[in-house]
């Protein structure tokens, strides 16, 4: 079955006759609308084509709406005020950091770096909405790639596809350890000394885990293996507890996920190990200068804290 095509009428025909409505002449009326007086008219004739029905009853001394014409001006101011609305959001979402962004971030990172930069992130940039989402890197780069968020903040190298990557910083790993533990007097330790011990890290799912052995030359250590926690803040208590020793990275620790423990924090000696911290998003996107954007100010605001930090 062949489908009939419908001709509509145009926001610039609607215009003009909202503009004659409100003038009830037509010279005033295309002097309002930034037009010649014929253009106006043949605009009007159009619209009447296209609707093929007369709303405008000419006269020589005045112009009077038809009823229908009166019920198309109606619509039309709706019709007219929404097309502005919509073309000030597409605006306002053009605008660097102005508009809406979702964004994934994994559980080791956003409670430790959210809170010191967002708040100087909105007062920067106050018409940016942005909507989180706290998960496991896995599932937010399947949301990543399904549309559902637009940018996801996370520790890498990670597998996640077709992205683009922007690096913000490296984020030292420091080993935590009861007071009581005999590294715990110790300036420095090596990672050989840490095969020997009771390592505990969090389960397999959190990148957190293959990170921190990576870094400290691990990857082959089953001491990890026989108790794991679910989340960093677990994971500091059971080692309050004297249930074993922990890596932890420095975003955690300037977070504050030491407070009200008597953990003792040690550095590592040599080549400090780290996991990276970036942002990644879509190859393609359109939004790429944007996202750049707000890389660059989670560095400069993460910089300046830890600057902050160093002067204490």
């Amino acid at each position: 079955m062949e489908k009939t095509i419908v001709r509509l009428p145009t926001l610039r025909q609607l215009g003009h006759l909202v503009a004659l409505a409100d003038a009830r002449h037509f010279g005033r009326a295309a002097e309002a609308s930034h037009v010649t007086q014929s253009t106006l008219s043949a605009s009007i004739k159009e619209l009447e084509d296209v609707l093929q029905a007369s709303l405008v009853d000419r006269t020589k001394r005045k112009v009077v709406l038809t009823p229908l014409g009166q019920d198309v001006v109606t619509r039309a101011r709706s019709l007219l005020e929404q097309a502005e609305e919509l073309s000030r959001l597409a605006r306002r979402e053009s605008e660097p950091l102005g508009g809406t962004l979702r964004m994934g971030v994994i559980p080791t990172i956003g409670p430790f770096l959210l809170p010191g930069v967002l708040p100087r992130l909105r007062r920067a940039y106050p018409k940016l909405r942005l909507y989180l989402t706290e998960d496991l890197t896995a599932r937010l780069i399947e949301q990543l790639h399904s549309g559902a968020i637009d940018i996801a903040l996370l520790a890498l190298p990670y597998d996640c596809g077709n992205v683009e990557e922007r690096i913000l910083f490296e984020d030292e790993f420091k080993l935590a350890t009861p007071r009581d533990h005999a590294l715990a007097g110790a300036k420095s330790v090596r990672t050989p000394q840490l095969r020997s011990e009771e390592l505990l890290l969090l389960k397999e799912g959190h990148c957190l885990r293959e990170h921190a052995m990576e870094a400290c030359h691990l990857a082959d250590s089953r001491q990890a293996e026989v108790v794991a926690a679910t989340s960093l803040h677990t994971l500091v208590q059971m080692v309050d507890n004297g249930l074993g020793i922990t890596l932890l990275p420095q975003l955690a620790i300037d977070g504050g996920i030491l407070r009200g423990t008597s953990l003792a924090v040690i550095l590592f000696a040599g080549e400090r190990p780290t996991r990276t911290i970036g942002l990644v998003w879509r190859k393609g996107t359109g939004r790429r200068e944007e996202f750049e954007l707000l890389g660059a100010e989670i560095a400069r605001l993460e910089l300046a804290r830890r600057q902050k930090r160093e002067k204490v």
